[in-house]
């Protein structure tokens, strides 16, 4: 499988700040990938690497075989829409729509008129006067019409209404299947847009703790709920993520697979066994380190 973006030992700092901390992440071609974790958690810093408009304090990128930074020939496949994308004060829509090709060689007319009749983005408004979810249609209709071999989406969802978004949703599946093309998707919508991720990228404080497949993402943690005393018996040293105690019971994400002596285990125990969603796997990558139930429970006494 060839890789689109090959990210190696990459770190940037801002100062003392370190936004990214030795990110290697090999994203294959034509697929989606969804880069998630907390606010803070280095994705929009990445972002801006992959798109050439940043660079790494240390480490390599390449993006389709060649660093991005300030070269031309690859900055022309890229597409980079943010969530705070600005315009100059006297645009309008059709200013973005003519002036869009001239960095877009793949721009496609036909999509960007059908994303805008269906988002319903106003052609005489000041793109300044525009809402939250107006201004996010408009970057969707920037993203998916440049058709750019690489298109980079932060946040597009934000404002937008449940219509909105499941048009989105259906034109960016028929793009990607009438033209292939690696997209990385950052949103904070998790489990609405599941389905639609090949694989996932999850970062926090800048490292990369999570980066596989969709569904073996899902299946490197299990979720466990139960008395106490139980869960803490499946659990056997397993590592835990997070967890929550209430009373006697006790619900909490452990690293690993369920297996199926774990399995038996809390058959007999009466423990809870459940598959994670992804946005349990984002939300444990993202909690703060659980105290031991051992210590909790001594606390709770």
């Amino acid at each position: 499988m060839t890789t689109a973006i090959d990210i190696r030992g990459v770190s940037r700092r801002f100062g003392r700040v370190t936004a990214l901390d030795d990110v290697s992440i090999a994203m294959p071609e034509h697929s989606l990938v969804g880069l998630l974790g907390r606010n803070g958690a280095g994705k929009t810093t990445l972002m801006s690497i992959i798109a050439g408009q940043d660079r790494a304090s240390e480490g390599r990128i390449a993006v389709l075989g060649h660093t991005p930074f300030e070269h031309g020939p690859t900055l022309r496949q890229i597409i980079y829409v943010r969530d705070n994308q600005r315009y100059p004060d006297d645009y309008r829509l059709h200013h973005v729509l003519r002036i869009a090709p001239a960095f877009a060689p793949n721009w496609d007319a036909d999509v960007a008129d059908e994303l805008v009749d269906g988002l319903r983005i106003p052609a005489k408004t000041p793109l300044k006067k525009l809402s939250r979810g107006q201004l996010s249609s408009v970057a969707i209709v920037l993203g998916l019409a440049s058709r750019a071999p690489v298109t980079l989406l932060d946040e597009p969802y934000l404002g937008l209404d449940v219509t909105a978004r499941s048009l989105f949703h259906t034109i960016l599946l028929r793009e990607i299947a009438a033209q292939p093309r690696t997209i990385v998707l950052s949103t904070h919508l998790i489990e609405e847009s599941a389905s639609l991720l090949d694989r996932v990228v999850i970062l926090d404080h800048g490292k990369v703790v999570v980066d596989d497949e969709t569904e073996a993402a899902r299946d490197s943690v299990v979720l466990l709920s139960g008395n106490t005393d139980a869960v803490d018996r499946v659990l056997s040293g397993r590592p835990v993520l997070e967890s929550h105690t209430m009373g006697a019971m006790t619900s909490v994400t452990a690293a690993g697979a369920a297996d199926d002596s774990l399995r038996a285990l809390a058959d007999e125990l009466g423990v809870q066994v459940a598959r994670a969603t992804l946005q349990d796997l984002v939300s444990a990558h993202g909690a703060e380190t659980p105290e031991p139930l051992e210590l909790k429970k001594a606390i709770r006494v």
